[in-house]
């Protein structure tokens, strides 16, 4: 599993109500939504990290 690291977010207010809303319609938590999202932008952009091999 690929290490997780912590970091501040600011956000606009309004802009985290919707993400807040969009994560419970899908059964996520605010942050898996945003991980999701993130996630979903850098593979459209072809921008994905490389997976290492064990």
């Amino acid at each position: 599993m690929a290490k997780k690291k912590a970091f501040a977010l600011r956000i606009n207010e309004e802009m985290l109500k919707t993400i807040e809303k969009w994560a419970a319609d899908e059964f996520r938590s605010t942050n898996g939504q945003i991980e999701w999202m993130l996630q979903k932008s850098l593979k459209e952009a072809k921008r994905e990290a490389k997976k290492k091999t064990d």
